[in-house]
């Protein structure tokens, strides 16, 4: 019997409305002015399960920038493209104690990043994609994206605007201490593609629908390739809040400051949420107390 199968949309609602009295303890990312005007009332809930059944509660019909969610699935593009001996190379696999765009942490790792999940691993990889110049190798992800996942992401030129009119500066250090240490070839190209890998919008149906590549066998994904992305967010994928959150929760999850959430329920299907006033890690407070909610009264947790 599916874990799902005792959800019904009431009890759905209810936990919803359980997790928003949370969002007033979060803050809506102000650094980048287009993600500043997000209400930080917004709650949106998508579940898609492996039976292609699914549960959709909230504010369904926002559309906000993947961000460092994307990162999930820049990993395993890369994976599926050049193998993880290769992948392994570039980025390395340890959490990380330190904010997700910390350079003091890439010094002392002698400039090889921690791990794909923080900004330092997702810059690296994000010059690995394949293609030729920064917009081509933003579209061929994307349109892999939704080939592979029969969602319909597509890149915000108003967000990444956005984005680029506010360039982070630890961003930029860490580009040119990467190209200084040639484990990217040039920082310009790799803070382009980046950004705009970041900007790649949907709803949280669409994520949900992302997030089903990871959750069980895809005749287009190698089973290894989910298993150490799987691995990967569930060490990593909320920076330093990753280890108490596999503790308590016990599911790979991957934020974003827009406050985007996924969670992957291995062999059961993926819970997508948005909500944008963000704890300060970075992880949005709604979202992960919906999450822990749910995990709980439905024992998710792939510790169980």
């Amino acid at each position: 019997m599916s874990k799902f199968e005792k959800l019904n949309t009431s009890d759905l609602s209810d936990w919803v409305e359980l997790a928003k009295t949370q969002t007033h303890l979060g803050k809506v990312c102000d650094r980048i002015p287009q993600l500043a005007k997000a209400d930080p009332h917004w709650f949106a809930v998508h579940i898609c399960c492996k039976s292609a059944q699914s549960y959709s509660v909230g504010d369904t019909t926002c559309v906000f920038p993947l961000m460092s969610v994307i990162k999930s699935f820049s990993l395993l593009y890369l994976l599926e493209h050049f193998g993880a001996e290769q992948v392994l190379q570039w980025v390395g696999v340890e959490p990380s104690d330190a904010p997700f765009n910390s350079l003091e942490q890439l010094l002392a790792d002698g400039g090889k990043p921690r791990n794909p999940m923080i900004n330092s691993g997702a810059i690296t990889l994000a010059d690995k994609l394949p293609g030729r110049d920064a917009s081509d190798r933003t579209q061929s992800f994307c349109q892999w994206l939704n080939q592979s996942a029969g969602c319909q992401l597509q890149l915000d030129e108003v967000i990444l605007a956005s984005v680029r009119s506010s360039r982070s500066p630890a961003n930029q250090a860490i580009a040119n201490l990467l190209a200084k240490k040639g484990n990217i070839t040039n920082p310009d190209t790799a803070l382009d593609i980046y950004e705009q890998i970041c900007c790649i919008s949907g709803t949280v149906q669409d994520l949900s629908l992302l997030g089903k590549l990871l959750a069980s066998k895809h005749e287009q994904i190698q089973s290894q390739h989910r298993q150490m992305v799987n691995g990967v967010m569930l060490t990593c994928g909320l920076y330093e809040a990753s280890p108490l959150s596999a503790i308590k929760i016990g599911l790979p999850m991957k934020s974003g400051i827009s406050g985007g959430l996924l969670a992957i329920v291995p062999g059961e299907g993926a819970i997508a949420c948005y909500s944008p006033a963000l704890d300060s890690i970075g992880n949005p407070v709604g979202a992960i107390t919906f999450v822990e909610l749910l995990a709980q009264k439905l024992e998710l947790s792939i510790f169980n």
